[in-house]
């Protein structure tokens, strides 16, 4: 059996990854889980031992980043989150399409990204994440269904004519295309 500490200890890069997802910003993630691991210790004689401790954990983390949204009343931008966070250095148009991710992820609403990285990131069955979120396995698995229908139709570009964000990509991929016919790299796109 393990100890309480060393579950701590092991379940700490989801709970990253997972602070990650809901403050978009590396130090404040970090911040999120020293809070949360520091709620759990607090809270240690309260886990039954035998139950899912990794719910128990996200909900910790969870609940904690509420309460200090709630405190403060703002949010920061995904784009604070540092290049190097990124596996491999991407081509110019893998950069372009990160950036597209990037933003329709932003555009999501708070719980369905946060569903989508808990269960497509993370590996979180449904059930644990309607643990760890609150909710039903019903609306778990609604809350991935539908983010992840979004995000399709906003990257393959299924999306209503005034969207500003397809009008920018469209703007982007036609200039790429123009560039490439007329043989120039697309990689000084930028350069004057």
């Amino acid at each position: 059996m393990t100890s309480f500490h060393d579950q701590v200890i092991q379940i700490l890069p989801k709970l990253r990854v997972q602070a990650l997802s809901l403050t978009r910003n590396r130090s404040a993630a970090e911040d999120l889980v020293q809070d949360a691991v520091c709620n759990a210790l607090a809270a240690q004689d309260s886990f039954i031992p035998g139950t899912n401790f990794s719910a128990w954990m996200h909900r910790i983390l969870r609940n904690r980043f509420i309460s200090d949204l709630r405190k403060r009343r703002e949010t920061t931008d995904i784009e604070d989150v540092p290049a190097s966070s990124f596996a491999s250095n991407a081509t110019h148009e893998d950069s372009l399409a990160l950036k597209d991710l990037s933003m329709a992820l932003s555009r999501l609403p708070a719980d369905q990204r946060e569903a989508l990285v808990m269960v497509v990131v993370q590996g979180m069955s449904y059930e644990a994440l309607a643990e760890a979120t609150g909710c039903a396995v019903g609306t778990a698995k609604s809350r991935v269904f539908r983010a992840r229908r979004q995000l399709e139709a906003w990257m393959t570009g299924d999306l209503p004519a005034n969207d500003k964000l397809r009008v920018k990509v469209a703007a982007l991929r036609a200039t790429l295309d123009d560039r490439r016919r007329k043989g120039l790299k697309s990689d000084d796109l930028f350069t004057f």
